[in-house]
């Protein structure tokens, strides 16, 4: 005992089975249906008060629409009445005319000869009604009277006769007993079929006769409640099985499978496998069709609870291909087997599919060229001009170089930083910008560089920067080949490697005031 509770804990115990113990499950309660296995509607109608008489109306469906045992009853009654009180009318003609006091009496004549009492004239009236005339009793033509109850038993018989007779030749082809050879899954199961979520269940005719025009209908029957607050106890449903599409119309010469999509016109919507074992509902499935040997129109029925329809099942198949024909095993017709099968309903699927992924709101990396066009920088520029305004020439530039270069700056910064907003092909148009910016442009693309990098768009602002400045001034009069001031060392920053952030050192060689063009020159000299 201490080895089993250190293997399986403390709160093991030894259960002692010699005590006959029985344990009962819990019985659920069965399922009241509306409409039974074998297709009778579970419905009896009460307190109808006066309206009975509308069946004696209809007598003749009356009659039809009985058990067999209440028709039986009816039609020996009616027959044996009828035979008794004719039986009595010839009785009482003969005793009326005195013919029982002449049974012996060779010269009197008879009404009905050789009837002499009550069995006697029994007989007669059968020997009468059956046509079977033995020629022993017989209407003599003195008796008027007979000749016309003759007539009249001649035509109650006709009547009765077509009446009962009729009603049991109904009775009896009726297409009821037909539909016992059209067969239903004794369960419906719900899977797949081609990606869709199906409710299916089976169909079958045992007979090698057709059902002709043979036509499929479904209902589900579910109590409910309106949002007015009106509670509706079985309410009907229509359940489509192909309609629209016209898979409804059958060809049953082989057992059928018939799916119903589950989709938001379908009542199922939202029915899942847990849910499906809290509903309540049932299905009524109607097969009509006509009989094709008699032309009558024939109606099966069936239903299907709760209960009886199975989750991520599918049925097995019946059908077999022998030498000249098909072979239907219908030993496997209700058998079914599990299939997987997602246990969320239709309504929970579409809900998750309409979600958007995570992965879906990830922007994809910018390309090489994108990025190398997009990265700007305005503190690069600022710390680029600063680097080459602490030189020898930043401080011994006039004063109105000084105020072109502050009123321009903001402009520069604000056009840099719409570049950076544009898309690639944009940012590479140079058509705003004054010449001077697009002919430093045009120098920095064409000279060779190695790989690109972060810092390259830093390298080529900075130089726009630096050239920026003069805006008004022309090429030719702030550069000259021979000089090197601003503009020549921003050149030279855009012809060689871009790769670092840093100024570019100026060389000043000699005095500053040689390199400087002519117009200058003049400029300081009027300060």
């Amino acid at each position: 005992m201490a080895a089993l509770r250190r293997k399986f804990g403390e709160d093991y115990q030894v259960v002692n089975t010699s005590q006959a113990t029985t344990f009962s499950a819990p019985v659920k309660k069965k399922r009241q249906r509306f409409v039974e296995k074998n297709g009778r509607c579970n419905v009896q109608h009460g307190n109808l008060g006066g309206e009975t008489s509308r069946y004696l109306s209809d007598l003749f469906t009356t009659l039809v629409d009985l058990k067999w045992r209440w028709n039986m009853l009816i039609f020996i009654l009616t027959y044996t009445i009828a035979w008794l009180v004719m039986a009595s009318m010839w009785w009482i003609i003969a005793y009326i005319r005195g013919d029982l006091n002449h049974r012996h009496d060779e010269s009197y004549t008879p009404c009905v000869a050789n009837v002499y009492n009550f069995p006697s004239a029994f007989l007669f009236f059968i020997e009468t009604e059956a046509t079977i005339g033995y020629g022993y009793r017989y209407i003599t033509e003195k008796c008027p009277e007979g000749i016309i109850l003759f007539l009249f038993q001649s035509l109650l018989g006709s009547i009765v006769d077509a009446f009962l007779i009729g009603c049991m030749f109904i009775k009896m082809s009726q297409p009821k007993k037909r539909a016992e050879t059209l067969m239903f899954s004794q369960e419906a199961v719900i899977s797949q079929r081609d990606g869709r979520l199906c409710l299916m269940f089976r169909v079958g005719n045992l007979r090698n006769s057709h059902m002709v025009s043979a036509q499929i209908r479904c209902k589900v029957i579910k109590s409910r409640q309106t949002p007015e607050g009106e509670f509706l106890p079985l309410d009907q449903c229509e359940l489509d099985v192909g309609f629209g599409t016209g898979a409804d119309q059958l060809f049953l010469v082989s057992p059928l499978t018939i799916c119903h999509e589950i989709n938001p016109k379908s009542p199922f919507f939202d029915l899942s496998q847990r849910s499906l074992k809290n509903e309540q509902f049932e299905i009524v499935v109607i097969l009509e069709g006509i009989v094709e040997t008699t032309g009558m129109t024939c109606q099966a029925r069936t239903s299907y609870t709760e209960d009886e329809v199975l989750w991520g099942h599918r049925f097995l198949p019946v059908m077999s291909l022998e030498e000249g024909f098909f072979r239907v095993d219908y030993s496997q017709f209700h058998s079914n087997f599990e299939v997987p099968t997602p246990p969320y309903s239709v309504k929970e699927h579409e809900e998750r599919s309409a979600l958007p992924s995570p992965l879906s709101v990830d922007t994809p990396p910018p390309s090489r060229g994108q990025r190398r066009e997009r990265v700007f920088s305005v503190d690069c520029i600022r710390s680029v001009e600063e680097g080459v305004g602490r030189g020898p020439l930043g401080g011994r530039l006039p004063s109105k170089l000084h105020r072109m270069s502050s009123s321009g700056r903001e402009d520069l910064q604000r056009k840099v930083l719409l570049l950076s907003s544009q898309h690639a092909e944009k940012a590479c148009s140079t058509g705003d910008l004054p010449l001077k910016l697009q002919r430093l442009g045009a120098c920095s693309s064409s000279s060779s560089s190695p790989p690109p990098s972060p810092e390259v768009p830093r390298l080529q602002l900075s130089a726009l920067k630096v050239g920026f400045e003069p805006m008004t001034q022309s090429t030719g009069e702030l550069y000259r080949p021979g000089g090197g001031g601003a503009a020549a060392a921003a050149a030279a920053a855009l012809a060689g490697s871009p790769r670092a952030c840093s100024p570019v050192p100026v060389s000043t060689p000699g005095r500053t005031e040689d390199s400087l063009p002519l117009k200058l020159l003049r400029m300081n000299a009027n300060r």
